[in-house]
């Protein structure tokens, strides 16, 4: 690559830190038959921080021996700081040493020479090390532009589930916590008319943007209800239409599993279906936890599925809870995988009689709080989504 090809981004700039003035001199006298070198050199090492900050070097030489403050100690300033950690630095020193050398890596040095070097030499060197920095503050910019993207979108997926419910028969509330900035779960609910409420969970294999996508079709779909010839009061129905319309094949080998549930406050009837999806929990007015199995094959598995559904007769006040996988499925500090029948246990011992949430139903903040104690950190290796349906009475009449 000649001189003239080199872009902006190639250009190099060096800072040199030496207390001789003679030997700045030399430097600079190497380096300037160089178009794309800038040299600057300051002999106060206790100067070299603020320099360094202010111009903003991609490359720096430290001196190994000068007054007050050696190379090595400046060295460990450099590191120490925040936004210099990663600047390349070069310590010149007037022989070979392999101790000194040794130490001088350990502590975060890139490189050793001997001055004065070669300029031919040294001119490489300088380049080797300044490109591979600009390349770093290039991939570190990228990311954190890709970091803000997944932020807006993951925030957009949020800004898609629904409001909690606060009032009426019916109220809702759930938690969302992805394991990673964007995730794969979702859900939702809505009138389908006056009297059929209909709810939903649904959780994508892998995280990422294209799972989260994924979910957003899922979501949007049941939301608008525009899955072609399908009764959305008919779970069996829906969970047809959405493995017609998501085959893995035409999803990149992704699929999904959901819970999809119908009330009717007429009847007090919930009618559900699920496509490999964790049971549900209904915590009956009497006291009874009841699983809502209606197991079937997760969505995009293969076509032509028949799916089944089933009903159960909702006694209220009543309580649903469900939830993803992730929930349940934390690796426990001996390394067992906690089981779903261990969750159901805590769930129930929370809402039993005398338990702390017997009254309210299963409390969703105690749950995630339980399941970070269980991992042992605040993050998951899955997400861990939860909605929480409460069923109430009729009000009388008059």
């Amino acid at each position: 690559m000649t001189e003239q090809n080199r872009t902006d981004s190639e250009a190099v700039s060096v800072l040199l830190v030496d207390d001789q003035a003679m030997v700045a001199e030399a430097v600079r006298r190497m380096l300037a038959p160089e178009a794309d070198i800038t040299f600057q050199s300051v002999q106060d090492p206790a100067q070299a921080l603020r320099l360094a900050l202010e111009s903003k070097p991609t490359v720096v030489l430290l001196d190994l021996v000068m007054p007050d403050i050696d190379g090595l100690t400046l060295v460990k300033y450099f590191r120490a700081h925040p936004k210099l950690k990663d600047l390349p630095l070069i310590v010149l020193s007037t022989k070979e040493e392999p101790e000194t050398k040794a130490q001088a890596f350990a502590l975060g040095a890139h490189d050793y020479l001997v001055k004065l070097p070669d300029r031919v030499e040294l001119v490489a060197r300088l380049r080797h090390h300044s490109t591979g920095y600009t390349r770093l503050l290039e991939r570190n910019r990228a990311y954190r532009e890709l970091a803000r993207q997944l932020d807006q979108a993951a925030q957009y997926v949020r800004n898609l589930l629904p409001p909690p419910v606060s009032e009426g028969r019916i109220r809702t509330e759930w938690v969302f916590t992805p394991s990673a900035q964007l995730g794969g779960d979702a859900l939702g609910y809505h009138w389908i008319d006056k009297d059929r409420f209909a709810l939903y969970l649904l959780d994508v294999c892998d995280h990422g943007v294209g799972p989260a996508l994924l979910s957003v079709s899922a979501l949007n779909v049941l939301r608008s209800q525009t899955l072609p010839g399908v009764d959305f009061g008919s779970p069996a129905q829906v969970m047809e239409g959405l493995n017609a319309v998501f085959q893995m094949s035409g999803q990149n080998d992704l699929y999904f599993t959901i819970f999809y549930g119908v009330y009717d406050t007429r009847t007090s009837e919930l009618r559900f279906a699920s496509a490999g999806h964790p049971p549900p929990l209904l915590f009956q007015a009497s006291g009874e936890v009841e699983e809502l199995r209606c197991q079937s094959v997760f969505i995009g598995a293969m076509p032509g599925v028949t799916y089944k559904e089933d009903v159960v007769t909702v006694r209220t006040p009543a309580r649903l809870l469900v939830v993803s996988d992730g929930a349940y499925e934390i690796r426990l500090a001996d390394g067992r995988m906690w089981s779903y029948e261990e969750f159901k246990d805590y769930a129930a011992a929370q809402c039993a009689p005398g338990g702390p949430c017997c009254a309210q139903g299963p409390a969703l903040e105690a749950i995630l709080d339980n399941a970070r104690a269980l991992l042992g950190r605040a993050g998951f290796d899955d997400d861990l989504t939860m909605l929480k349906v409460t069923f109430l009475e009729a009000p009388q009449a008059g």
